[in-house]
């Protein structure tokens, strides 16, 4: 039993204020699209920040340390999670996978963070946490911590190479992300289709 948490508050200023969620990629909204990636695996799935969509019967959290940026929001999904173990994922990315999703959830159990690393870096807005952990980022939080990388990292987390990271993203956009007009017009020119989810090499 797991839950999936959609990160959806900020402000998306270098967008114009836009809801990054609702963004349009080959027809469907980014959160249709990560909804589908995510529903096989689970139907537990809260938001995070965000507006109410009226097209989903997702759940919507205010977060509990506003003004906290990315971490505050990163906590509030640990610590108002049904379930122990809960798969964290910001709004801006329109290309993850179910089978790239289950391979986070499925790699270490035990670990308090399982992270990807692709090579632009760490990436702990999509990630898998113990519910456990949200005592660590609270108290971050209460030390004056902002940066999501370095409150995490002092969890130790199970990182996900790259080279695991491959067979997952054929096309390198697996873990592309939305924060500029430029980049909203790269995503929107990607050639994946809508509603299909690709499955990793065999």
């Amino acid at each position: 039993m797991w839950t999936a948490a959609i990160l959806a508050g900020g402000h998306a200023r270098r967008l114009g204020g836009q809801d990054k969620s609702a963004l349009v990629i080959d027809g469907l909204s980014v959160l249709a699209r990560q909804l589908a990636a995510l529903n096989p695996l689970t139907r537990d799935i809260i938001l995070i920040g965000g507006q109410s969509h009226s097209e989903t019967s997702m759940t919507t959290v205010p977060d509990l340390r506003p003004g906290t940026g990315a971490l505050g929001a990163l906590y509030t999904a640990l610590a108002t999670a049904h379930a122990d173990r809960v798969l964290v994922l910001a709004c801006d990315l329109p290309f993850v996978t179910t089978p790239f999703l289950s391979l986070l959830l499925h790699l270490d159990a035990d670990a308090l963070a399982v992270v990807p690393v692709p090579s632009s870096g760490p990436q702990p807005l999509c990630a898998v946490y113990r519910r456990q952990a949200s005592a660590h980022l609270e108290r971050a939080l209460d030390h004056g911590e902002r940066r999501v990388r370095e409150a995490v990292h002092a969890l130790g987390p199970r990182y996900v190479t790259t080279a695991e990271l491959a067979p997952f993203d054929p096309d390198g956009r697996l873990l592309w992300n939305i924060n500029t007009p430029d980049e909203y017009a790269r995503a929107a020119g990607s050639p994946r289709s809508a509603g299909i989810v690709p499955q990793p090499p065999q």
